[in-house]
């Protein structure tokens, strides 16, 4: 997500503490949102498929998923 996207979802938090928000600045705030959530979880997933264990005897195995779907 760009500096300036974020930037942007900072403006509409701080406006929306001080008054109601028009529903344009709601709708984009929830698009917005939604890109960073979206942003947020790939650069999780990414980092926990290149997570390797460490075993006491010095062997590595990549961590496997907890997902119910690769059962």
């Amino acid at each position: 997500m760009e500096k300036s996207a974020l930037e942007r979802i900072n403006e509409l938090a701080k406006k929306a503490k001080t008054g109601p928000l028009t529903e344009e600045e709601l709708a984009e705030r929830d698009k917005l949102r939604k890109e960073y959530i979206a942003g947020f979880r790939a650069n999780l997933k990414a980092t926990l498929d290149n997570t390797v264990i460490v075993e006491p005897d010095g062997t590595r195995r990549k961590l496997r998923s907890n997902d119910a779907s690769s059962r």
